[in-house]
Order: C-alpha cells, then sequence, then structure tokens
C-alpha cells in the first residue's frame, strides 16, 4: 500500500476494458491494426479526424471521463503485476492529456499537417480500381487537411514553422523510410512533383488528383511563408510540464535537471571510452566503407549470422521459434555529399546497429510483442524501454564478447553512444526553450564524430516534435536497464543467469522500466512517488 493509490470500486477486469475502450477512441485505425499516419521518421503519429475548438474540447472532456473512471480502481488490493500494469495505463492516459492540453500539434506545429501529406507521394503505381480510388480519397482530403491548417494553426512555435517551410522544400538529407531517388526529391513539393511525373507515365487517369493535391500543399507552403513573422512561440513544453511529463507519463525517478547531469556524465565516459579504445587499435587498420551494395550486403549477413550464433551459444537470451528472418536500417544509398552519419557507422560494419535495431534489438523485440497477446502488456510500448534495451545492447553484448575479435568495431560502438548521450542535455534543452534546433545541432556537430548537418538537424526535429523526452530516452533507457542488471546480479549473486535476465525482462512486455523494475525486482523507491499523482493543470 502506498499513499496515493487508488481505493475505488473498480476491478483488474474493468482496468482492461477500460483500456480497450481507451485505445479504440482515442485512435480506431491503429485499434484495428491500421496505422495511416507517420511522422517524419517513419513512427505512428497520433491523429484526429477533426482538429477544431469544439472537437477538442470534446476530447478533453472524454478524456477526464476515462481517468476518473480509471482513479476509481481498487488498486490497492491488486497483485503487484496488475499494480505495474495500472501504473503504465495511467501512463498512456496521462500522455494523450499532456497532447490535448500541452503539446496541442495542431495548433502550434505546421509540421503536424505537413507529415499527413508526405506519404502518399510514395505510393507505387500503377495501381487497382479498388486502391485507385482509395487514393483519389486521400488526395481529395488533402485541400481539407489545409484548410483546417489554416485555421487551426494559431499559436505556431517559431522552431516548428521553420522546419515545416524546410521539410516542403528541401531534401532531408536522411530519407527515414522514404523509396529511393538517385537525387531525392525537393521536400514535400517535390515529392508530389515526383509523384505527378510516375503518374503521368504509369497512371495518367490520376494526373488531375494529383495535381490539385500539389497545389493545396504550395498554397500552405505560401501561406507559411506569408505568416512566419507571426510565428513566433516556443517549441518545448517548459520546465515545470516538462517535469509533470517526466514523472507522470515517463514514469521515470529523475527530473530534467538530474537527466541533465546523467546524460553529460555518459558523454564523457563514452568519449574517454572511445580514445582509449583508438589508442588500443592505433596500430590495427580502419575499418574501410564498402564499395558496392553487394560488398555491403555480405557484411549485414555474415554479421547476422555472427550475432545469432553468438546469442545461443554464449546463452544470451531465447530466440523463439516464430522468429525468422528480420529487416535491417540503413539501405544502401549513394549520397553526392558521401554517407551520413548512421551509414558512416552501419556501412563499416553493422553490427552496432544490428544489435540495437534487428537482434535482439528493436525488429526481434517488436515481433515479441506482436506475439504477446496481453491485454494490457501487449499494447503498450515505453519508447525509454524500447530505446533503452537497443542502446543496452549495444554495449552490453559488446562487453558480453560478440565482437572480441573485431577490435575496431567497438570505437564504432562507443561512436553510437557519444551521439545517444549527446542527445540527453540537448533533448531537455530543447524541451526547457534554453535551446533552439540550429543550436542543439551546432552543439551536437561539435561533440559526435562523423555527425552530418543533416542527421543532426533531423533527430533534432524528431525530438522536438515528438512527445517530450524520446530522445533522452535512448541513454536514460539505458543506464536504467543497467541499473536493472545490476540490482538483479546483486539479489541473486551466483545464481543469477543473464539469459534468464533477459527473458524475464522482455515477458514483461514493454513497460516503463521504473515499473519492470520494482515487478522483478520488489525494489520500490522509484514507484512509492509515482503513486502521488498530481493532475496536469
Amino acid at each position: 500500500r502506498y499513499e496515493g493509490m487508488p481505493e475505488g470500486s473498480g476491478d483488474y477486469d474493468d482496468l482492461v476494458s477500460l483500456f480497450q475502450e481507451f485505445l479504440e477512441w482515442k485512435d480506431p485505425a491503429r485499434a484495428r491494426g491500421n496505422v495511416p499516419n507517420k511522422d517524419i521518421a517513419g513512427k505512428p503519429a497520433e491523429v484526429y479526424p477533426d482538429y477544431s475548438e469544439a472537437a477538442v474540447n470534446a476530447r478533453r472532456q472524454k478524456m477526464r471521463m476515462f481517468q476518473a473512471r480509471l482513479e476509481d480502481m481498487a488498486v490497492v488490493d491488486w497483485e503487484r503485476s496488475q499494480q505495474a500494469e495500472y501504473l503504465a495505463v495511467r501512463s498512456r492516459f496521462d500522455q494523450h492529456d499532456f497532447t490535448l492540453n500541452v503539446s496541442r500539434p495542431w495548433s502550434r506545429d505546421p509540421g503536424f499537417y505537413v507529415d499527413q501529406m508526405l506519404r502518399i507521394t510514395f505510393a507505387e503505381l500503377p495501381l487497382d480500381a479498388d486502391a485507385t480510388a482509395a487514393l483519389r480519397t486521400r488526395l481529395a482530403a488533402i485541400s481539407l487537411l489545409v484548410d483546417q491548417a489554416q485555421q487551426n494553426l494559431t499559436e505556431v512555435a517559431a522552431d516548428y514553422a521553420d522546419l515545416a517551410m524546410f521539410n516542403l522544400t528541401n531534401a532531408d538529407g536522411v530519407g527515414h523510410g522514404y523509396p529511393y531517388r538517385e537525387t531525392p526529391p525537393a521536400g514535400v513539393m517535390g515529392w508530389y512533383e515526383d509523384f505527378l511525373q510516375r503518374a503521368g507515365e504509369q497512371q495518367p487517369n490520376l494526373t488531375a488528383d494529383i495535381r490539385a493535391a500539389r497545389d493545396s500543399v504550395n498554397e500552405f507552403h505560401q501561406w507559411l511563408q506569408d505568416n512566419r513573422p507571426t510565428m513566433t512561440g516556443k517549441g518545448g513544453v517548459g520546465r515545470e510540464k516538462f517535469d509533470w511529463y517526466l514523472k507522470h507519463v515517463k514514469l521515470m525517478p529523475y527530473d530534467a535537471d538530474q537527466i541533465v547531469t546523467l546524460g553529460n556524465r555518459e558523454l564523457e565516459r563514452l568519449w574517454s571510452v572511445y580514445a582509449l579504445e583508438q589508442h588500443r587499435n592505433r596500430n590495427l587498420p580502419v575499418i574501410e566503407l564498402p564499395t558496392t551494395a553487394e560488398e555491403y550486403a555480405e557484411r549485414i549477413r555474415k554479421t547476422d549470422e555472427r550475432i545469432r550464433s553468438f546469442l545461443v551459444e554464449q546463452d544470451i537470451i531465447t530466440i523463439p521459434d516464430y522468429i525468422n528472418e528480420l529487416d535491417t536500417n540503413v539501405p544502401w544509398i549513394v549520397r553526392p555529399g558521401g554517407p551520413n552519419f548512421w551509414e558512416q557507422v552501419q556501412y563499416r560494419d553493422p553490427t552496432p546497429d544490428h544489435l540495437h535495431a534487428v537482434i535482439p534489438g528493436h525488429r526481434f523485440d517488436g515481433v515479441v510483442e506482436r506475439n504477446n497477446t496481453h491485454p494490457i502488456r501487449g499494447k503498450i510500448t515505453s519508447g525509454a524501454r524500447t530505446e533503452g534495451w537497443g542502446v543496452y545492447l549495444e554495449e552490453g553484448m559488446m562487453n558480453a564478447g560478440v565482437i572480441d575479435d573485431l577490435p575496431r568495431v567497438r570505437e564504432l560502438i562507443y561512436a553510437f553512444g557519444i551521439f545517444r548521450a549527446a542527445r540527453v542535455p540537448a533533448d531537455v534543452w530543447l524541451q526547457l526553450n534554453t535551446m533552439t534546433v540550429p543550436e542543439a545541432v551546432d552543439w551536437w556537430m561539435e561533440r559526435v564524430p562523423w555527425l552530418d548537418e543533416d542527421v543532426a538537424r533531423v533527430d533534432a526535429e524528431i525530438y522536438l516534435r515528438r512527445p517530450p523526452g524520446y530522445g533522452l530516452g535512448y541513454q536514460i533507457g539505458m543506464v536504467q536497464m543497467q541499473a536493472l542488471l545490476a540490482d538483479r546480479k546483486r539479489q541473486l549473486g551466483d545464481d543469477f543467469v543473464l539469459k534468464d535476465f533477459h527473458d524475464s525482462f522482455l515477458a514483461a512486455g514493454r513497460l516503463p522500466l521504473s515499473v519492470i523494475r520494482w515487478e522483478m525486482t520488489g525494489l520500490d523507491d522509484e514507484v512509492r512517488d509515482l503513486w502521488k499523482r498530481t493532475p496536469l493543470e
């Protein structure tokens, strides 16, 4: 029993049904497994069919009703695992509450609309009759989207306006999930020209629809240019709201200042071991970039084979039978200016990102989640849990021996880590409005090996515009993950088994790390204060 723990009338089954009701209300399409809207990084983006003031106010009122029902639960009588799930569900409610009342992307961020304009242009042509009709409907909706944007964008942040205008007219230099073009189209407007040209060659009956949508997008760009002088708001949410978010949504045991301290310490640590590793390897040949897509593909194949064998032979983690071949990140791209930051690392040796994003990282983790039929744990994903696990695997598997015969790859692991650590303070400062996006880009480029301006700018945009604190979740999640490992080793002593630890961790789902730690260890120092919920003002 903890201070603030609800002592209402609802039982655990009521929690399960309430959470499902919330998911279906919040985003009916995604609740049915369809995610049509994505942000600049290709991640699912929250979207509402109507962004008018009346519609948003109605959603706010409904959200308060959900929260009142959640508070009326007899949580004090439940098992610890169910109490952990309650905290995780409450964090999802509080996140949506925060979006509705603080982030307000429909009125503060033109990119909220720009993101919804882009990916329609990636459609492969020609389409059959049904797909053509569906595409026409989506193209016709672009003009309605622009109308809503012009009505609703009444408190635009300066950084958001500049990023939106940049993305409308410039290739971002990264292209998360974009189709490959030898010369990338110039922003969203360029992708509509690309789409129009392809339609003219492959499906001419769509050209009028695409042209009308393109004209609406161009109109929106002109409107942003005309109104930019009035767009002077702050991009971040401010200290008070950010600290509230860290506690109530991310369920982290740290405030903003503590997170900056941790991030800076990690940045210093990683630079120091990077320097030592380079000295250690000074007489070894450097890892050269591949010269062909085939050479790069062979490096990926060998990396996947080596990591899978290591995980099995060294008893690192159970690989379920349903885990088959997994996709990889970072496709082969020849850029006029040379490889970007991610490619500088990945092309030399895929190991760091393969551990983080393929196996046993994100893609492996995601397949495990999709096979989790639990009505709560199979439907919640904490960003810090997901990214913290991925970053933990980079250094963790290195220290467990996966690249003992590849010392130069250790340098790549540390280079990855340096960027993740550098994100932490800048992510906080962006939310506290003590740093702008251009300042964050400059700060990172001074501190991260190989970092290019395009990757830095896209990262700053992603982590300013996503729900707050996503960027810090990589390294801070890793810190939490290492702490959990340390706790379990201390508790179990010689009985500790790494494979059992990893399997138990994944079996807990992708709940916030503080509640997974409480559930796995019984240590409650991080969750006691989480029960003392302060409603969002």
